[in-house]
């Protein structure tokens, strides 16, 4: 699409020389410089005001496959994080005449108020296309005003240069600072269930790699009480806190650059015997500490409408993800007691893993949904129920 130069456009340069053109929107000063980061793209239909909020999204453009974008506003109930992280929001059609009672401003503001930039008006299909036959590619996106000419040769040496997720500390970004009881300050908190809470709850440490505030509130639906670490927390500090269960929660980046997690994860499996659930990042740091293997995925998994299969069950759900990589299906070692509980009926990759004898799985998608379906929540109560029954029983290893 050729977009009028008489008002300000926008350019995004990808790293092997394609090049779109398009108008910039929400934070269009943070495009003078110029923003840089992979470029992937998601398939949900709706949900992008929790995309914009996915730590998980931290150092990446992501385009959204669907083209209307912003008709329904941005409501604060529906923040995953404390805010957003992606480096820019692509889209088809920006609409900014938005609809829905809940909507406190629209996505451009919300997006200028955060810094956050935004192109629209080009051809969103022609670059998802261009992603899946080439893979996740580096980007450079800047603003120009009317009658400047871009220097696309430069773009894409700029774009060369920009540094992947695997080489940035991702997870430092967005983890919290410190300990802290979590507590659900949305408007509307999901209600404990009838006869949960009370004294005698249940404990569960949730290790924020990036975790979206609905996984918290899914534990707490449980009746059970949320107790945030930061991503570097120590074997001491969960000494001390004495959770009865441990979440690894997802996040951005590689996995492997979470080494001090690793370590602990494999002592809380496999010394101490705690019960354990990861999502996504928390799924491939249990495979790695089983002594597994991980890979980036090509383009890898973004969108609402993933089918997964249970392996022993056979049953399918269709899922939430966002994740670059995955744990190679070869490499887990037998003796680690793990096995692969669910497939992904697209392309075959790990979507999951579970102890024959400890209370331990994970799972490379989003169980709690935000956006997406919310078929997998029954995970949390599978989690719950391990919780209660292991909690008189466990004992951290000395």
């Amino acid at each position: 699409m050729e977009i009028e130069r008489s008002e300000t456009f926008a350019v995004l340069a990808l790293e092997d020389g394609k090049v779109f053109y398009g108008r910039p929107f929400g934070a269009v000063d943070a495009l003078r410089d110029g923003r840089r980061g992979e470029v992937v793209f998601a398939t949900g239909m709706t949900g992008y005001q929790e995309i914009c909020t996915d730590p998980s999204y931290r150092g990446q453009m992501v385009c959204l496959t669907y083209p209307l974008i912003g008709n329904y506003g941005v409501a604060k109930e529906d923040v995953e994080s404390r805010r957003p992280w992606l480096s820019a929001l692509l889209v088809r059609e920006y609409c900014d005449e938005y609809s829905n009672w809940r909507a406190a401003a629209s996505l451009d503001d919300y997006l200028a108020a955060n810094g956050i930039p935004g192109m629209c008006d080009f051809d969103t299909r022609a670059l998802t296309r261009h992603l899946r036959a080439n893979g996740t590619l580096r980007g450079v996106m800047r603003a120009y005003a009317p009658g400047e000419t871009p220097d696309i040769a430069a773009l894409v040496a700029e774009a060369k240069q920009v540094r992947s997720v695997s080489d940035l500390d991702v997870v430092g970004d967005v983890s919290s600072a410190e300990v802290e009881e979590w507590e659900d300050l949305t408007p509307d908190p999901f209600p404990r269930r009838e006869g949960e809470g009370g004294a005698e709850r249940a404990r569960v440490l949730l290790i924020d790699t990036g975790f979206k505030r609905n996984i918290a509130r899914c534990l707490a639906e449980r009746g059970i009480e949320v107790v945030l670490a930061p991503h570097d927390v120590d074997l001491e500090m969960v000494r001390r806190l004495r959770p009865d269960g441990v979440l690894l929660s997802n996040g951005p980046g590689d996995p492997e650059s979470v080494a001090g997690l690793i370590a602990l994860t494999r002592h809380l499996v496999w010394e101490a015997r705690m019960p354990l659930m990861g999502i996504c990042l928390g799924h491939q740091i249990l495979g790695l500490a089983a002594g597994g293997r991980t890979s980036r995925l090509p383009f890898g998994h973004h969108g609402a409408n993933h089918p997964v299969r249970e392996v022993r069950t056979g049953r399918v759900t269709v899922t939430s993800q966002n994740h670059n990589f995955q744990v190679d299906t070869v490499s887990i070692p037998a003796e680690s007691g793990l096995y692969v509980s669910h497939i992904n009926l697209s392309d075959g990759s790990v979507e999951g893993l579970a102890h024959e004898t400890l209370p331990v799985f994970s799972v490379q998608y989003h169980p709690e949904a935000a956006p997406g379906p919310e078929d997998n929540r029954y995970l949390f109560d599978r989690f719950a129920e391990m919780v209660a029954r292991e909690r008189n029983t466990v004992a951290l290893a000395g």
